[in-house]
């Protein structure tokens, strides 16, 4: 049909025909409010929104689900009456779906299941019949529990060193310590480092000294995705010793040479 050729034209030539190019055409409504944002945990279910107002035909309806960052960039076509997976990229293949019973109402939200770090990005909700176009971002995050252990000590204060570390969180968090009564404490900035796919692992060492409360807290955090993990270790009084007594201490407290700060 005369539909399904445009929507392949615009497969074709996407800079003049996106709504968000620089051209406009005439009856051509553009949607220029900023993009809702959506924010789930990996491996979550999620539902992208997008209205096109009003009641709608299921039979008559032709809606494009996109991001104009892949290739093909189709994400879901919805084509008169059923779906239509002939351009759909393969890495949505099985996971995307409208809820068909909403149609009527004029909702077309996309159902995306299972969501991956791959699935970061703008996603677009295209209906070329009335050249409208509606953007979502879609924030895909993850987190995991902190660990914390004595890794020596530091000879020169008489403090205990401590060590931090969390792996698998997206997007980059904030590392910091406190002590006993929740004050944040001075430490060096923390390590980050990212796989492939721009997963963080983060680390930090912190050095304290003998206090009354010698229970200290690794907390590791991420706002976007309104992420918390932390851990808490407790230093014994006896773990701390002066500049003279450390290499007793070091042969009594451990077998490992890797308590040895060099």
């Amino acid at each position: 049909s005369l539909i399904f050729i445009m929507m392949k034209l615009f497969c074709l030539f996407p800079l003049y025909l996106s709504p968000f190019s620089l051209h406009s055409f005439p009856g051509q409504s553009l949607q220029t409010e900023r993009p809702r944002l959506v924010a789930a945990m990996l491996g979550d279910d999620v539902v992208l929104p997008c209205h096109l107002g009003g009641s709608v035909n299921p039979d008559e309806l032709v809606l494009e689900w996109g991001r104009l960052d892949l290739n093909p960039r189709f994400v879901f076509m919805w084509f008169e009456g059923s779906e239509n997976e002939n351009e759909q990229n393969t890495a949505y293949k099985g996971r995307t779906s409208l809820f068909t019973d909403r149609l009527k109402d004029g909702d077309v939200s996309l159902r995306l299941t299972g969501v991956k770090h791959s699935d970061n990005g703008r996603f677009r909700c295209y209906n070329p019949k009335e050249m409208k176009a509606d953007s979502v971002d879609l924030l895909v995050g993850s987190a995991s529990s902190p660990g914390a252990s004595l890794s020596g000590l530091d000879v020169s204060s008489s403090g205990v060193m401590l060590d931090c570390s969390a792996a698998g969180w997206y997007p980059e968090p904030e590392m910091f310590w406190l002590d006993g009564d929740g004050n944040i404490m001075s430490a060096g900035a923390a390590e980050k480092s990212t796989d492939p796919d721009g997963v963080y692992t983060v680390s930090s060492r912190v050095t304290v000294e003998k206090r009354n409360n010698n229970n200290f807290t690794c907390r590791v955090q991420q706002r976007d995705i309104n992420q918390s993990r932390e851990t808490h270790i407790h230093v014994p009084a006896e773990t701390f010793v002066g500049p003279s007594d450390w290499f007793l201490w070091y042969w009594t407290m451990t077998p490992s040479s890797d308590w040895l700060i060099r």
